[in-house]
């Protein structure tokens, strides 16, 4: 083979030679002196960096807390600079307590995530601790460690190490004011009810925030029995490593397909790994409400052991994670005659969105930002009246409960417990209708097959969607022509309806199966065309809704099958609301089987434990809703008449 080069080429070539030749020799003739400084034998890491701070107008602390058995928990303290007598607000957190200060700005309000901006002005000082066993505490962590008791028979819990931590911070933190604060959202949120238990004397205000107070009666696991399955990754997540473990991998993007195809929520958990997981074993083992869930109920325990420290028990409306907790935890105190120091927020949010901003709800709009003002406006100065003793422009009432349709903040005295509520049955009726009137007769049926659940928001519903946070106010209407779903509707309202409580669902209904679930759900539907906001003409929006697994129809603790073809009365309560069914609209109350794959399949077969149910027991089933004298299913409304109550 030939080469052909130009004149250009072959003088750049010869240069290319010319200076390899020189700078070989170069390179030998550099001194071999290698001086101590030049040498790692370490790691570059230093042991202890502590950067420099004199230009934040704050000072943290990484402190490692003893407890009283000697494990030491990691805590983080964000102390405004040259602060002096200044109340503490404490979150513990199975999260990271790092994560409180997640940017390293010379601003504390810069320095904190967004649910404590509006605290860190310079007023308080932040205090984030990771519970025992998680991330950087020590110790061993066990998934909402219950009270010590008959299921734990160590001498600490989450009420000790509370307890142990806030004594240290008021004996150490020498900017304080010796009172402390307790704050925090969802198993944060639990944590500030077990502190509640037996509190220390310094603790002086509480705001459990969406908390998980019953997690088989209607909070994080199960609804009336029913598993909510999509919670599995959080099982993994968060009891596989001390850190931050993983989901389980998807092998389709839409997980109505991953669910269906995995069969039983225990066959999918078990091909998991999970009997890996104690926690797993121990929730596995009792899918009835027995001595293991009972045991753990805050609720009772709340009761048992009242203490008088000024709590807000505080939730969303449409709280897609924890919409139980709060509310029952409250109306228990105040049931056994610990009202007064007891209060009940609702807002018209989501899980935790008390933390963030609170313009909207999915398509509901608000005339502000409803977190923002209610945490400016109303949480931290009554938190302020009780650690500085300033005081309060208004006292807080009993409730504060948002009215999402007149969009205010209603105030009430007295705001009636479930058991205390004067219901108004709104009956089922022939033809599809609903109304307040006793129909005369009739049923309606449909086929509930396990092979076609009725999904919760519209596929493909992903892992990770933009819908989770908002599926309680998704329109119904994409379910509402299926034929496994029974749609009532009243004629078109001529005046407001006003409910304030809990709806209670009261359905008779037969089926040809041994066990079912019933979905009810009590809707708002809209005029047809809204001038003022056309994409909401003829939403169907949830007002409430909430899902019952039938072999519990007896008994929580005790389940039953369900005998074939005969008439059973299936009442449970649905969610606390504030609302107003306004002129032009209609009510509508939905009834089926399933909200998949957000809940485990009802084989509609009678098994001892549904985690476990074979590919056999999963059969179809008519189930025949009746409305006529022998069983008049409604939904009993906690109707007010001429309600106002101004916020």
């Amino acid at each position: 083979m030939k080469t052909h080069a130009t004149g250009s080429a072959l003088v750049a070539l010869a240069l290319l030679a010319s200076v390899g030749a020189f700078a070989r020799p170069a390179i030998a003739q550099v001194s071999a002196k290698v001086t101590p400084d030049m040498i790692q034998t370490g790691s570059d890491i230093p042991a202890d960096w502590k950067p420099p701070q004199s230009d934040f107008n704050y000072v943290k602390r990484d402190v490692m807390i003893p407890m009283r058995d000697g494990v030491k928990l990691h805590t983080v303290i964000l102390i405004p600079r040259d602060a002096h007598g200044l109340p503490m607000l404490l979150e513990r957190t199975p999260y990271d307590a790092g994560h409180m200060s997640p940017n390293n700005s010379l601003l504390m309000a810069d320095a904190v995530w967004s649910g404590d901006k509006d605290w860190a002005d310079g007023s308080y000082i932040l205090v984030n601790q990771d519970i025992r066993g998680k991330y950087g505490s020590q110790g061993k962590y066990v998934m909402t460690r219950p009270p010590m008791g008959p299921l734990n028979p160590t001498k600490t819990d989450d009420t000790t190490d509370a307890w142990d931590t806030i004594d240290w911070l008021v004996k150490n933190i020498k900017a304080s004011n010796g009172r402390v604060g307790m704050i925090g959202s969802s198993y944060d949120g639990w944590t500030v009810a077990m502190a509640l238990l037996h509190p220390h004397p310094a603790l002086k205000v509480a705001a459990p925030e969406s908390p998980m107070i019953d997690g088989w009666m209607g909070d994080d696991w199960y609804h009336y029995g029913a598993l909510r399955q999509v919670n599995l990754d959080y099982f993994s997540g968060q009891s596989s490593k001390q850190g931050s473990g993983e989901s389980i991998p998807r092998a389709n993007y839409d997980d109505y397909t991953n669910f269906l195809e995995a069969g039983s929520a225990g066959n999918y958990a078990e091909a998991n790994g999970f009997k890996q997981l104690p926690w797993w074993n121990r929730f596995a083992a009792h899918p009835a409400y027995d001595s293991f869930w009972q045991l753990q109920a805050l609720d009772q325990q709340l009761v048992a052991r009242p203490s008088t420290v000024p709590t807000m028990w505080l939730q969303g409306l449409w709280d897609q994670e924890d919409i139980y907790g709060a509310v029952h935890a409250w109306e228990a105190l105040k049931q056994a005659g610990h009202g007064a120091n007891n209060h009940l927020v609702i807002g018209p949010w989501w899980h935790s969105q008390i933390n963030r901003d609170g313009w909207n709800m999915g398509p509901l709009k608000w005339p502000g930002n409803t977190t923002a003002q209610f945490r400016q406006q109303v949480l931290i100065p009554w938190f302020n009246h009780y650690l500085r003793d300033t005081p309060m422009a208004t006292p807080l009432p009993e409730a504060m409960i948002y009215n999402p349709v007149e969009q205010r903040w209603d105030s009430f005295t007295d705001w009636k417990v479930a058991s205390a509520q004067q219901l108004t049955p709104l009956y089922l009726q022939a033809d599809m209708g609903l109304g307040f009137e006793q129909p005369a007769a009739g049923s309606d049926s449909y086929v509930s097959d396990p092979a076609k659940p009725v999904p919760y928001l519209p596929r493909p519903i992903p892992q990770k969607n933009d819908g989770w946070r908002t599926w309680l106010v998704h329109d119904q209407r994409f379910v509402s022509d299926r034929p496994d779903v029974l749609s009532y509707s009243t004629p078109v309202l001529t005046s407001t309806v006003t409910i304030q409580g809990a709806p209670i669902a009261d359905i008779f209904a037969s089926t040809s199966g041994s066990d079912g679930d019933f979905v009810v759900k009590l809707i708002d539907v809209y005029p047809g065309s809204d001038p003022a906001d056309p994409a909401m003409g003829g939403y169907e929006l949830p007002v409430s809704l909430d899902i019952f697994r039938g072999r519990y129809r007896h008994s929580f603790a005790d389940p039953s099958a369900i005998p074939a073809n005969q008439l059973q009365e299936y009442k449970f309560r649905l969610p606390t609301t504030n609302y107003e069914f306004k002129p032009g609209h209609r009510i509508m109350v939905q009834i089926q089987s399933s909200l998949f794959p957000l809940y485990d399949r009802n084989p509609q077969t009678y098994v001892p434990n549904i985690l476990f149910a074979k590919p056999a027991d999963y059969r179809k089933a008519t189930v025949t809703i009746e409305h006529g004298p022998s069983g008049r299913s409604a939904v009993l409304l906690p109707v007010v008449a001429g309600a106002r109550h101004g916020g």
